[in-house]
């Protein structure tokens, strides 16, 4: 019991520091449906675990309906992962979920393949991820990485990557000497 309420203290506390519009982790507990969503997600991948498929499909289904995030049972969701505003939300079967992982509404976690085989996302731990960002294949997003809003991921990001767009392509600079940046320009036009 002790284990369960220190996860609840701890979710309840992510989601808090995570949306300066929270007043309250009282108000966090109650009116939260993306944290509500992860809650359930633990029973229902208990549930699928424990080899009652279709009970934890229905479950998540029941969840998905009253929170808007849909968290396939069999997926694997780490701690303190914040689902903000939620709506819209799809974590497909085979993603994988680190701990601290930050996730605005429209996310999707999807396949891209039709077999039985791993064909969702890896996200690493203490990722943000902006709203309507689409995640697609059996790729991993590296711990700290940042995508961006609206970016439509199909490769891998490195840890502590950003990336943007469609496709999503890296923003940060990874390596000033080799970004072709202005001293490579001020070069090109000195000649």
């Amino acid at each position: 019991m002790r284990r369960i309420l220190r996860r609840v203290r701890a979710d309840a506390t992510a989601v808090h520091d995570a949306d300066p519009a929270a007043k309250s982790r009282l108000e966090v507990l109650l009116c939260y449906p993306g944290l509500h969503a992860v809650w359930a997600h633990a029973v229902a991948n208990a549930v699928w675990n424990a080899g009652f498929r279709l009970s934890a499909r229905v479950l998540s289904q029941l969840v998905r309906f009253l929170t808007g995030v849909e968290i396939h049972p069999a997926a694997t969701v780490g701690r303190q992962v914040v689902v903000d505003h939620g709506m819209g939300v799809v974590v497909g079967e085979t993603a994988e979920v680190g701990d601290r992982v930050h996730m605005y509404h429209g996310v999707t976690l999807g396949g891209n393949s039709p077999e039985p085989v791993k064909r969702h996302p890896t996200v690493e731990d203490d990722v943000t991820i902006g709203a309507n960002a689409t995640i697609l294949g059996d790729l991993t997003v590296g711990e700290g990485a940042r995508v961006g809003a609206g970016a439509v991921v199909a490769d891998d990001v490195p840890p502590g990557a950003t990336v943007v767009g469609v496709p999503a392509e890296r923003v940060d600079d990874a390596n000033p000497t080799d970004s072709g940046g202005e001293d490579d320009r001020a070069t090109a036009n000195d000649d």
